[in-house]
């Protein structure tokens, strides 16, 4: 199994992890032209699409070993909520049958594809899943927790490993030791504040006052959401987000991550490829698959095939 196609993309966590496993991606799609623009930065020997996959004409698309796919995860993910924008209909979650579509073209042997966990709470999973294994497919889920596997990254993941076989494949993965946030974390980098300073909103106060009662002058904390205290630096950060989440503090300064401690949160390699707008990198980052993760689990199914 040495080469596979990246569908919705995004900057290429799955495209990284697969380079990092030895495995060549050939063909990459993703409706979004920011995404399009940065994968190819990054992947320069990659086929690129910029187009909606439901519409996609598979036999312009190379034969694969593999087929990697991170369909729209924010129509399942309780993280974002009605309230937010969520639109809770099924046209994102509609991704998920390009899948299907790819998947009854070429009929790789396998096909990996990461989502939220409540992808398979989706009203219309079980009839995904019939038309998978319609295709001849077994699905395996493994619900991963990305640090487990060297992330330095507190995410929990679904993956279907979708094979070709008699019975589905489950995956032996190795455990790693967890990597801390000072992993990826520079004190000389960033544009610090004054925690005192006028304006500060008093939730904000509340969370690093918590934050410092439980871990002293350095820690971090979730600036928004329903987190109350902060999280020691020891450990690995909680789950990057499409927006700005953590902050540090440090003394009597804090700051939010770096847009180039986001990648490294996720796994990324410093060399990696960016746009210089922070926001943009920042939601790049948060849609992304875990280059170390994916590249773990690809050496496993390379393993237990």
């Amino acid at each position: 199994m040495t080469t596979a196609i990246d569908l919705f993309a995004g900057l290429g966590g799955w495209s990284t992890g697969a380079r990092m496993a030895g495995v060549d991606v050939l063909w990459a799609a993703n409706h979004w032209q920011s995404a399009v623009q940065w994968h190819s930065e990054n992947h320069p020997d990659t086929i690129h699409s910029c187009q909606d996959l439901h519409q996609a004409d598979w036999t312009s698309v190379p034969s694969h070993d593999i087929l990697l796919a991170s369909p729209c995860c924010q129509g399942h993910s309780k993280a974002r909520g009605k309230a937010s924008g969520n639109p809770q209909h099924d046209a994102s979650r509609s991704t998920a049958w390009a899948v299907v579509s790819a998947l009854e073209f070429h009929r790789p042997g396998v096909a990996l594809v990461e989502n939220v966990t409540e992808f398979m709470a989706w009203t219309l999973y079980p009839a995904w899943a019939a038309a998978m294994q319609a295709l001849g497919y077994q699905i395996a889920p493994h619900i991963i927790d990305c640090a487990d596997l060297g992330v330095p990254q507190n995410r929990v993941r679904l993956v279907l490993v979708c094979t070709l076989s008699k019975a589905p494949l489950h995956l032996n993965l190795q455990r790693y030791q967890h990597q801390p946030a000072t992993s990826f974390i520079d004190f000389d980098a960033g544009n610090w504040s004054d925690i005192e300073r006028k304006g500060r909103a008093t939730a904000t106060l509340e969370r690093i006052q918590a934050g410092r009662a439980t871990y002293g002058e350095r820690f971090v904390f979730s600036y928004y959401g329903n987190t109350k205290s902060g999280r020691s630096l020891q450990r690995p950060i909680g789950t990057i987000t499409t927006r700005d989440r953590w902050a540090i503090v440090d003394g009597n300064r804090m700051r939010m991550l770096t847009a180039d401690e986001n990648l490294l949160a996720m796994s990324f390699p410093r060399e990696t490829k960016r746009p210089a707008n922070h926001r943009l990198t920042v939601h790049l980052a948060g849609n992304a698959v875990p280059p170390l993760a994916a590249c773990r689990v690809l050496e496993a199914v390379r393993t237990a095939a």
